[in-house]
């Protein structure tokens, strides 16, 4: 890494009276009101608050990178002396990333598919320094070493889909790096990472800025790790920063951030009843995959794996990104081609016109409710869509009313039913994706990962929301996901898979309370180390 020139301890960034209002067909939306901030060069500032608080608007009003309909912001945002919203276009790309740099949140998103990474990290050298192809190429590498890529100089020609989530993430952060900004901008950098992967980022970042000397904008609804990265924390509610501090985790002032900082799960371990009958069960279950232009090379993602989940109770599967704990819970369901043997309550589903007709009572809930969301259907077309498909006889007036009732089970009511996906927060989405599902009276529901991208309090009401409907409907789920926290609060039985295969498994309580491998210590321990708010 070069070296970087001593920075004086200082004001780098002051934020005042910032104000920020979009434009949209239902009227003017007030994002930011009156929000003050400052950074201080050299300083890891984390600014937390649930979703739609107002923090990405914010952050990056700085850069000046917001929506085409937003209006133009009001108020201040002085960076080291210069302020930045009066700034011709010109001067703030020179600033923009060179001295402010940005790693957003969703790295797969965020990197062009078509090009090599190597292109994508030398096109922001290129555009702000003056240095010739094999400066450029050297200095690639020497970011990819830096933020831990492995065989970085083999890699410079690979596309992002051949990288997983937290290399993809190591290569928006070289990028950000290339011309060693004063100011880095991480608008939730370690959402849709697992436990491990994200420790192993927060750490990386916090050493390079230790190095660089840099300041850092961390962007998070996650309080758990805002004490490991964080010099200070600014909290923020409705557009306005209400309380800002060091010690703010132990010594909250604001009702609002004692309302966060006491939000938690339950994490006594859900008792498992042994003698509730098998809905599903896998045996043998493995699945290949194919690569390269002649398909020679095969890939073993699920191996071998024997799985049983029973009626009214959740079967969690756990691992690290790549374990293959989708790829199961796609075979389960028949979406994925495998061996083995998959039964739905004692009978082998195997024929094509048998899974057809299954389809109703195991559905899945994917973990990108946006994606899985049709963005030009409104919220009664996403939900009665299944039940017209299913019930083709089913009255209009009845098939509105089923919609009715199941956004009610989920906690949304009939306002929103004339609404488009983009009309709605992360944790509406999530409730809409699952009414879809509930309104066919499923008996198993695949759950992959569907809190991963929602603040801790979206979570506590997800979570809460999701016993109470097994209870009503005695449903089985299939719990997949990275957060142990979460699945300790959901989870009857746990399934522990890494390398495509299961290398533990028991109770919520044995796992948790007594886990044998040394991998399953490993993820609870990444959890565990993880600081409660």
């Amino acid at each position: 890494m070069r070296l970087i020139p001593e920075r004086r301890m200082s004001q780098l960034l002051s934020i005042k009276n910032l104000s920020v209002r979009f434009s949209t067909p239902k009227g003017i939306i007030n994002a930011v009101n009156g929000a003050d901030l400052t950074i201080q060069r050299n300083e890891i500032l984390a600014l937390v608050g649930e979703s739609g608080s107002g923090k990405t608007v914010t952050a990056m009003s700085i850069p000046r990178i917001l929506p085409n309909n937003a209006l133009s912001p009001e108020g201040s945002i002085e960076f080291d002396g210069v302020e930045l919203l009066n700034l011709p276009e010109p001067a703030m790309r020179k600033i923009r990333g060179d001295r402010i740099s940005v790693i957003f949140q969703d790295s797969m998103n965020s990197l062009n598919p078509l090009h090599i990474i190597e292109e994508q990290i030398a096109e922001n050298i290129k555009i702000h320094r003056s240095a010739g192809k094999k400066e450029i190429k050297a200095r690639v590498i020497e970011l990819l070493h830096t933020v831990g890529l492995p065989e970085a100089e083999s890699r410079l020609g690979d596309y992002p889909h051949t990288f997983s989530g937290g290399q993809r993430q190591r290569v928006m952060i070289a990028m950000a790096l290339a011309n060693d900004p004063e100011l880095l901008i991480a608008d939730e950098p370690t959402t849709a990472l697992d436990v491990t992967v994200q420790t192993q980022i927060l750490e990386l970042l916090k050493d390079i800025q230790s190095r660089n000397q840099m300041s850092i904008l961390f962007i998070t609804h996650d309080l758990g790790i805002v004490g490991r990265i964080a010099d200070r924390i600014a909290v923020m509610k409705d557009g306005e920063i209400v309380e800002t501090g060091k010690d703010i985790l132990k010594n909250p002032k604001h009702f609002y951030t004692k309302h966060l900082v006491q939000s938690d799960y339950t994490n006594a371990p859900l008792d498992f009843d042994p003698s509730a009958p098998a809905i599903m069960t896998g045996e043998n279950i493995s699945v290949d995959f194919t690569q390269g232009f002649f398909k020679k090379n095969c890939i073993s993602a699920v191996k071998d794996v024997a799985v049983v989940i029973r009626q009214g109770q959740t079967t969690g599967i756990v691992g690290e990104s790549g374990s293959g704990k989708t790829t199961l819970a796609m075979a389960l369901l028949r979406l994925e081609k495998s061996r083995g043997k998959v039964l739905f309550k004692g009978s082998v589903i195997d024929d094509p016109k048998a899974v057809r007709k299954l389809r109703r009572v195991m559905q899945p809930v994917f973990q990108d409710s946006y994606g899985a969301l049709n963005p030009a259907m409104t919220v009664e077309e996403i939900v009665g869509e299944g039940l017209q498909l299913h019930y083709p006889e089913m009255p209009r007036d009845e098939r509105h009313d089923t919609i009715v009732n199941t956004l009610r089970d989920v906690g949304l009511s009939e306002q929103i039913l004339d609404r488009l996906p983009h009309e709605m927060s992360g944790g509406q989405r999530q409730r809409v994706a699952l009414a879809r599902v509930l309104a066919l009276k499923p008996e198993l529901i695949v759950l992959d990962e569907p809190t991963s991208s929602l603040d801790r309090f979206i979570q506590m009401q997800l979570i809460k929301l999701l016993r109470d409907i097994q209870k009503k409907y005695n449903i089985a789920y299939l719990f997949i996901s990275h957060d142990m926290k979460v699945v300790r609060a959901l989870s009857h039985y746990i399934f522990v898979m890494r390398d495509g295969r299961i290398v533990e498994h028991g109770t919520a309580r044995q796992i948790f309370e007594d886990p044998k491998d040394s991998y399953t210590k490993t993820l609870i321990g990444a959890t565990e180390n993880v600081p409660a708010a």
